[in-house]
This record gives C-alpha cells, structure tokens and sequence, in this order.
C-alpha cells in the first residue's frame, strides 16, 4: 500500500511525508516550516494562526468553529480547544506551546 502510494506521487513535486500511526499525511513546504517554527526554542511568536489551521487540516485533523474566538482541533483522535488570537493574526507564546502539546499527544512530530 505504501509503495503504490509513492508511485502516485509526481517525482518533480517536493513533499514531505509524515507518518503517523498506520495512515501517511502528505504535507507540502509551507506546512513543514510551520511545524518545524511550533518545535523551535525558543517559543516564536511570528506564526500565522493560519498557518496553524491549514497544518491540522493537512495533516487530516478536523477544524471546527466555536463560539467567538474559539477553535477545537480534532487529529488523531485528540482533542484540542483554542482561542484564536486577537487583535492580530499570530499565535501567542502559550498558544504555541499549547499547540506542541496536542501535536505532540497526536503523535505527530517534526
């Protein structure tokens, strides 16, 4: 299954692919900085909330709306509530951490 999986994969793409339990995620450049910015010491506080959405949902994670500012991140099985930042469009410290908290607990790594 893995095998005819990379033969579906055009050879002039760059992909990274992360593997995740018994399913494959194929996430492009932009994700993959993203994720290696979450895992940065120390904690960077440049990353687009975005960014952040667009990573859990390439990684095959569930994107819900909540009630005003609010996020929940469903990936793997796991359960992550959030508020998304205000006034401006990047990720607080503890937001950050929080973030490398669920991944982490989702089993994704950088």
């Amino acid at each position: 299954m893995f095998y005819e999986f990379l033969q579906r994969i055009p050879r002039y793409h760059y992909l990274i692919l992360i593997l995740k339990f018994d399913t494959v995620s194929v996430v492009n450049k932009k994700h993959q900085k993203t994720l290696d910015a979450i895992w940065e010491t120390p904690v960077r506080v440049d990353i687009k909330w975005t960014a952040v959405e667009s990573l859990v949902e390439a990684l095959d994670g569930d994107v819900r709306e909540g009630n005003g500012s609010r996020v929940r991140f469903e990936l793997n099985g796991v359960r992550g509530n959030f508020h998304r930042p205000h006034p401006g469009n990047e990720a607080k410290r503890y937001q950050v951490r929080d973030l490398k908290e669920f991944l982490e607990a989702a089993g994704v790594e950088p």
